[in-house]
């Protein structure tokens, strides 16, 4: 019934706003007005539905923008213009026509235009997330608002020209080249700053700065209006120099600063669904895809080519989701209230839990081929690296984002399989291969310099029976506590004597007669 109730007040607007302009154009007027008024309309609107790519806003809000600034707004416009305008006249103001297009005419329309962003802003608050999303709705309120403004202007110059047409041509060639060649963005570009006034809004947490940016976004796109509307009073130098030195210097800032937002939201949607990659509820992929224009524009390319349309509506939808999902959690993340927030984000996630299986593929390929993208190889020792093979197959030696290969996959660096495996760098044959002093045979097995024979290979003191030789007998090599054996380093007389009768040196003690010696220990 609400939506019914909209539909039905705006098509009232455009009836009556149509027959009001046909009457003060001609019939005449009226159809050149309209055939050239609608030139602009398609770019101007292409421009701001490339801007909304990152959530695409619902095609009723925007349709509903598109007639408000058509019909609403228009006529509450030249209804209170005339009234204004007219009040001036019979007053004997001075100069009341340009009193009324600096003044009265930047107040009254901004306020019409500017209106509609209100209604969504209390209305359908959820929609109204930010910068982006109210230039949005700005520029397509502003964009229907032109083109009624530009039916009206364009018509009236057919209708004024002479009765040869001579003239009537020259000026509207004219009034069409200033309207809609060299200002075409005017009225988007003014309603922006009320919008961009409603995006600091929706993002802050103060009250009153939920309040007064707003308000004043609206006072500095009446400021922009009227300064433009004023400037034709000024000659040809004064023109020239308010559109090249203010307007087009503030219409190359707003571009980049909605450019910027929007970089800017991209980056946080890549962030906030880093947590439902640890929950598991998403890859590790999307996140990557997320986070830019390019790489969703892959993944919604490569799932029609793979799957067809139904795989190109899956995409489209799964990237929709996960995008509100993400500034869902930005907005609470910031402190603001949300209501229902549990509610609507198991309702997004079950959504995406449907759609997993038939985008995961697309998804996997997509962010693997971005990963390398962000992290080439390293250059070689020698040598450029070679090209990277179609498919997105990792060069050789390089490890994967997502899994194999890895960092020492086959075939690696240095040939196949690997540069630890066989055949590699320390393999047969090498510097260090075989032969070599480190390979097999090796520097203490035989052959070699302390091999057989050699002052500790056998024969010599330290051969067997010894205490580092082979399993030691308990002669002659025993320890002391053990029977008396010959000392190594004693004399060679010494040898000679009987071991019961052995001496050992004054500074050891010596055993008492009466006890009996320890039975040997192996060793």
């Amino acid at each position: 019934m609400r939506l019914l109730a909209v539909v039905l007040v705006l098509a009232l607007c455009g009836v009556v706003i149509l027959a009001k302009v046909q009457k003060m154009t001609g019939t005449s007027g009226f159809l050149i007005g309209i055939s050239l008024a609608v030139l602009p309309v398609p770019l101007i609107l292409g421009a701001f539905y490339w801007l909304d790519r990152v959530e695409p806003k619902p095609w009723k809000l925007l349709l509903f923008c598109f007639g408000w600034g058509a019909c609403a707004a228009t006529l509450v416009a030249l209804l209170a213009n005339n009234w204004a305008t007219s009040l001036l006249i019979s007053h004997q103001v001075g100069g009341g026509e340009t009193l009324g297009a600096s003044v009265v005419a930047p107040l009254v329309e901004e306020s019409c235009k500017g209106s509609a962003l209100l209604l969504i802003f209390l209305f359908r608050r959820k929609d109204f997330t930010g910068i982006v999303d109210g230039a949005v709705f700005a520029g397509f309120t502003a964009t229907g608002f032109a083109f009624t403004e530009n039916i009206l202007y364009i018509g009236r110059s057919v209708a004024d020209g002479s009765p040869d047409g001579g003239s009537a041509v020259v000026v509207t060639v004219f009034t069409f080249l200033m309207r809609e060649v060299m200002s075409p963005f005017a009225h988007p570009l003014f309603t922006s700053m009320t919008a961009v006034g409603f995006g600091v809004a929706a993002i802050s947490r103060k009250r009153w700065q939920r309040i007064c940016a707003p308000i004043a976004g609206w006072i500095f796109a009446m400021l922009m209006h009227g300064t433009w509307n004023s400037s034709p009073s000024l000659g040809a130098a004064g023109f020239f120099g308010v559109y090249f030195l203010f307007m087009v210097p503030v219409f190359a800032l707003m571009v980049w600063l909605l450019v910027w937002a929007r970089g800017n939201e991209l980056r946080t949607i890549g962030r906030q669904l880093a947590v439902y990659v640890t929950a598991g509820w998403m890859s590790a992929p999307v996140p990557v895809v997320m986070s830019s224009m390019r790489t969703r524009k892959q993944a919604r390319a490569l799932a029609r080519f793979q799957q067809g349309p139904t795989g190109d509506r899956a995409m489209r939808e799964y990237l929709s989701f996960a995008t509100s999902l993400a500034l869902l959690r930005e907005r609470v993340a910031r402190g603001l209230a949300v209501g229902h927030f549990t509610e609507r984000e198991q309702e997004l996630l079950h959504h995406l839990w449907e759609r997993k299986d038939a985008v995961s593929t697309v998804f996997a390929r997509v962010g693997e081929q971005e990963w390398f993208r962000k992290h080439p190889p390293l250059m070689p020792a020698f040598g450029r690296p070679g090209p990277m093979p179609m498919g997105g197959v990792p060069p050789q030696g390089y490890r994967g984002p997502y899994g194999p290969p890895g960092p020492y996959p086959q075939p690696g660096a240095y040939g196949q399989p690997g540069p630890y495996g066989r055949p590699g760098p320390y393999a047969q044959p090498g510097p260090y291969g075989q032969p070599a002093p480190y390979g097999r045979p090796g520097p203490y097995t035989q052959p070699g310099p302390y091999a057989q024979p050699g002052p500790y290979a056998q024969p010599g003191p330290y051969a067997q029976p010894g205490p580092y030789g082979q399993r030691p007998q308990p002669q002659p090599y025993a320890y002391p506590q053990a029977q008396p054996q010959p000392y190594p380093y004693r004399p060679a007389q010494a040898q000679a004597q009987p071991p019961q009768t052995y001496d050992y040196p004054a500074t050891r003690p010596q055993a008492a007669p009466e006890e009996q010696p320890p039975p040997a220990v192996e060793q």
